[in-house]
């Protein structure tokens, strides 16, 4: 029997794509690019790279160079380091001001009174923890179910951090579901974890491994209703 959801934050609980965009149009005004093509170009280049940033192999300023000097290099602009990182740091403001929708608000209130609820996040710890108070989410989840990969130094798909979730929680790993975007670090996560796994895939992305989600959803309506019924059940 399922006991507890644990989320994602990023591109997950809320729209990611949303504060990137309003970062380019505050730093490039008038500039014309294909936001959503470079949003998800950046996404992939994070990924590529985020394990050498946790370890220390490189600094985080050299991934946000990394991802945003070649996410904007495959949509025709160039730009250098401090442009980078100037940019980013316009992006990290917009994300200080990001909102869930009022479905999903309503999804984790009636989810926080028939389980618990739970975080597993990549990312610098106080920059996570800042996206999680803008977003409100203490009000169905304490910040002692919440993981963050710069707190625990290693992160997702790495089986540690769902494992401290999980003995942190006293559950059997059957006993738990992961809900994510990404499915390199979200769902190859969950399931090499012994947890079921929610691919919440809204942007149409194609799974990169042989390794299946237990149910596959490409809307926030299409997720809610079936987190529901599991609850249900």
């Amino acid at each position: 029997m399922l006991k507890a959801i644990l989320f994602d934050i990023d591109d997950t609980l809320y729209d990611l794509s949303i504060p990137f965009k309003e970062a380019f149009l505050e730093f490039f005004p008038g500039e014309k690019m294909d936001l959503e093509g470079a949003f998800l170009a950046s996404r992939k280049y994070s990924d590529l790279i985020y394990d050498r940033s946790l370890s220390g192999e490189i600094s985080m300023a050299e991934m946000y160079i990394y991802r945003l000097g070649n996410a904007f290099r495959d949509y025709g602009k160039i730009i250098d380091g401090p442009t980078a990182l100037q940019f980013q740091s316009v992006y990290e403001k917009r994300q200080h001001e990001i909102r869930m929708t009022e479905e999903m608000e309503r999804m984790l209130e009636e989810l926080s009174r028939k389980m618990t609820l739970g975080i597993i996040t990549n990312g610098p710890s106080e920059h996570q923890r800042d996206k999680v108070r803008a977003l409100g989410v203490e009000r169905w989840i304490p910040m002692e179910r919440i993981w963050i990969s710069g707190d625990l130094g290693v992160g997702k798909p790495h089986k540690e951090i769902f494992e401290a979730a999980r003995e942190k929680l006293g559950l059997k790993p059957e006993e738990l579901c992961f809900v994510g975007d990404a499915y390199g670090h979200d769902i190859l996560g969950a399931k090499g974890a012994g947890w079921k796994a929610v691919w919440f895939n809204h942007r149409g992305r194609q799974a990169t491994g042989e390794v299946m989600p237990d149910y596959e959803v490409r809307s926030e309506q299409e997720l809610i209703a079936l987190l529901e019924k599991q609850c249900a059940d």
